[in-house]
């Protein structure tokens, strides 16, 4: 039975010639003479690897590995973008757009230059910048490389002053600004350790069994004054 599921893809054609015949369909499909003349193969297993000549035992080492799986696609681009993160890791930590307008965007590009209207300069800009001075100025890879990473840092320095000219600008006009992700950063960093010594006090006072032990028994102890006398020099006898 299940031989005969199998096979029924491959008899499609004699279906519809039975059907024909008896009238079934007033029409021929129009694929019934294309597959009559180029019939579908009756095969639709892949023959085993051929053994080897001593005809050991099939073993789980010799067994065949990927041969349903799909190919690995490998683009120019991927060695280069590897190579620029890699040197670059922490661009991986910005944010970017992955959102397309009309699914061509790529082809609004123009990489002649590196600065792009529609786009925001990354690691992206600096490897299809590469590929347009390989492929248009016959530049080396690493040749390539240096100039479009030349011309990444003097972009990211020129949006770095605006920025920083912008923010000057706002405060002198009365603009305030929230707190940066540094100071945030401290200050729940600063939170953790609050909490962490509430709990390490707790734990010394379960331990020690002194309900009278408080927080204040960690700080240094203030040195006790010094009396005039003792300010006073000893007379030598």
């Amino acid at each position: 039975m299940n031989t005969i599921k199998r096979l029924r893809p491959i008899r499609v054609h004699l279906t519809a010639s039975r059907r024909l015949e008896t009238g079934r369909l007033r029409e021929e499909p129009a694929w019934y003479r294309i597959v009559g003349s180029i019939p579908p193969t009756t095969s639709l297993v892949r023959p085993l690897p051929v053994q080897q000549k001593d005809h050991k035992p099939w073993t789980k080492r010799h067994k065949p590995r990927g041969m349903f799986m799909p190919q690995k696609i490998e683009y120019p681009e991927d060695k280069l973008r590897a190579q620029f993160f890699k040197d670059h890791p922490w661009e991986l930590a910005r944010p970017r757009i992955l959102v397309e307008n009309d699914g061509n965007d790529h082809k609004h590009y123009d990489w002649s230059k590196i600065e792009q209207q529609s786009k925001q300069l990354d690691g992206e800009s600096v490897v299809q910048r590469q590929m347009w001075l390989m492929e248009n100025k016959g530049l080396g890879e690493t040749d390539a490389y240096d100039h479009a990473r030349r011309e990444f840092y003097e972009l990211r320095m020129k949006q770095d002053i605006e920025r920083r000219v912008a923010a000057e600008e706002a405060l002198a006009v009365g603009a305030q600004f929230g707190k940066s992700y540094l100071e945030i950063g401290i200050e729940m960093e600063q939170k953790a350790l609050e909490m962490w010594k509430e709990v390490a006090t707790a734990d010394i006072i379960k331990r020690r069994g002194r309900s009278t032990f408080t927080v204040s028994d960690f700080e240094e102890e203030p040195e006790a004054p010094v009396s005039e006398a003792e300010e006073q020099p000893v007379a030598a006898a």
